[in-house]
């Protein structure tokens, strides 16, 4: 059997200081989905996640409880993790950057930049985030309390001058510029290509890759006179300093493909696929990343897709420190694990900004999933049971059919959106289609059919039939099509409709999933389970108090 069409991609790692957040998994959410219908269509999917532990802000924080740095970010990793799985997450590696093999990633990275005189000793000195690193003056905010960091406004700048590494990023910025002229696509979407153009087009400066005094990182392997920083006991001296947490942290990509310990397995999935990342990471992954990956000889990521923010009615942006976000436990508690999912990618745009609300999400889940979807499966399955036996119908062939007339135009569409990465407007597509199927039972009343068949009418008992074959197969393909997004609740849809589901838990293991995407693909008549189980019980409160 030939090799399966190899697919990697990866979220950005998320700042192990806290427990998460909606608004920190929304990108994992989205990357799974993409992860599942890439399995589900064949191909050897590797799917990155996991956590960036290194930094001056873990360090203090640590030290204020009297724990380790190691000891604290262990129990924040535990957090994410515990989120992760309760949302279904499915990553093929959880990778840490406290994992020995991204030590050694990140070292010879180090050591390659180096050896190709990318790099040099010089003297920093600016405003310091510990959260986020050296900022330029131009990316932060002037306020009457002094200077401050957009994205971390509570927590106070430092202002600091040290000796320490640089990367040569300016000189790349030719290269960078014909990489974007070549590749138009390689960053999207479009306008989010422009803003980092724009950036680029500017002028790059060159960047610190190092912090001198900081003992919580990965050792820098360099000392200044060149030389190898490891001493002859094996430990590394403290005087050469630590990597730059961002320098450290782009590099998980990389060490997740199985660089510098597995090359072979590094040429099979490298360069990646997709990298899902947030807009306020976009320089880095766009502009310092791939200068860094062409400087140790290695290629750029094949796609970048920048995402947006969640957003608090009146347009603030959710976050742990402002206080105004939303739980992901008590999120999946209300909704359930796909519940979850689906307000989540369904509520908020992939490509851009977006306010949201715990009302919209209460709303959002009971018109689609409650009423709409989740009726339209009960119904379907109860008027099967009741007025045909519990035996399912054969759908009627696509030509004679006006829900198969429907499911083409759905099912192009639908497609064309999740592989162009807007979730939203994929979802968007299946309750358009869901919404027909609704109007069809309240066109055709079957109920109507049932009684005329009963009082002998051969047409009307043919007519049931085909109505009803034909909404069982457009359950089935919903159920089928929205398994990336609710990879639970496919399983029971299908279940309910006597049809198998042959995919694993994550989506792999199955045939292509288009071939049975098809209208009447699968095998037509049967039984339906004999009594419906409600899928998505409508949650009654919706002004509920916000779960934060």
């Amino acid at each position: 059997m030939p090799d399966r069409p190899r697919f990697y991609l990866t979220t950005a790692i998320a700042y192990a200081n806290n427990a998460p957040g909606l608004h920190t998994v929304y990108e994992v959410i989205g990357a799974d989905v993409i992860a599942r219908w890439r399995r589900m269509i064949g191909d050897e999917a590797r799917f990155l996640t996991g956590t960036d532990e290194h930094s001056v802000n873990i360090a203090q924080s640590a030290e204020a409880q009297g724990i380790t740095p190691k000891a604290f970010v262990d129990q924040k990793v535990e957090l994410f993790r515990a989120a992760e799985d309760e949302l279904l997450i499915s990553p093929d590696r959880f990778i840490r950057t406290t994992d020995p093999d991204h030590y050694r990633a990140a070292q010879e990275m180090v050591r390659r930049a180096y050896d190709n005189g990318d790099i040099y000793p010089g003297t920093y000195e600016g405003w310091y985030c510990p959260n986020e690193g050296f900022k330029a003056p131009s990316d932060l905010l002037e306020t009457a309390s002094g200077m401050q960091c957009p994205n971390h406004p509570g927590i106070p700048l430092q202002w600091l001058s040290e000796r320490n590494w640089f990367f040569r990023l300016s000189a790349y910025q030719d290269r960078l510029l014909a990489h974007y002229d070549a590749n138009p696509d390689w960053v999207q979407p479009e306008y989010r290509r422009n803003e980092m153009l724009g950036f680029i087009r500017q002028g790059l400066e060159d960047f610190s890759i190092s912090r001198a005094g900081a003992a919580w990182g990965i050792p820098f392997p360099i000392a200044e006179n060149g030389e190898t920083a490891r001493r002859e006991d094996g430990s590394w001296d403290p005087e050469a300093g630590t990597i730059y947490v961002w320098y450290d942290a782009l590099i998980n990509y990389i060490t997740g493909a199985g660089f510098p310990d597995d090359m072979a397995a590094f040429e099979r999935w490298w360069p990646a696929d997709l990298h899902v990342i947030g807009k306020d990471i976009a320089r880095f992954h766009t502009i310092a990343w791939p200068a860094m990956l062409w400087s140790a000889g290695l290629e750029a990521p094949r796609h970048v897709w920048v995402h947006g923010w969640l957003l608090v009615q009146g347009g603030e942006r959710m976050s742990k420190s402002r206080g105004n976000f939303l739980d992901p436990h008590a999120v999946v508690a209300a909704f359930g694990a796909d519940g979850a999912r689906y307000v989540t990618l369904r509520e908020v745009a992939f490509d851009k900004d977006t306010e949201v609300s715990w009302d919209s999400f209460v709303r959002r889940y009971n018109a689609d999933l409650a009423n709409d979807f989740g009726n339209l499966v009960n119904r379907t399955v109860s008027m099967v049971n009741r007025y045909l036996d519990g035996e399912r119908p054969a759908p009627r062939v696509a030509e004679e059919s006006p829900l198969a007339e429907g499911w083409a135009d759905t099912l192009r569409g639908y497609r064309e959106r999740l592989d162009g990465y807007l979730l939203h407007d994929a979802l968007a597509e299946l309750w358009e289609f869901v919404r027909g199927a609704n109007r069809t039972v309240d066109a055709e009343q079957p109920w109507t059919l049932n009684k005329q068949a009963k009082a002998g009418e051969a047409d009307a008992a043919r007519r049931l039939r085909d109505v009803l074959g034909d909404l069982v197969e457009a359950c089935r393909l919903v159920g089928l099509a929205v398994a990336p997004f609710m990879p639970a609740a496919a399983p029971r849809i299908l279940g309910q409709l006597g049809h198998d589901y042959p995919y694993a838990p994550d989506g792999n293991g199955g045939p292509d999933v288009r071939e049975l995407l098809g209208w009447g693909a699968a095998n037509a008549e049967g039984r339906v389970t004999s009594t419906p189980e409600p899928l998505f019980p409508r949650v009654e409160s919706e002004v509920a108090a916000t779960p934060a």
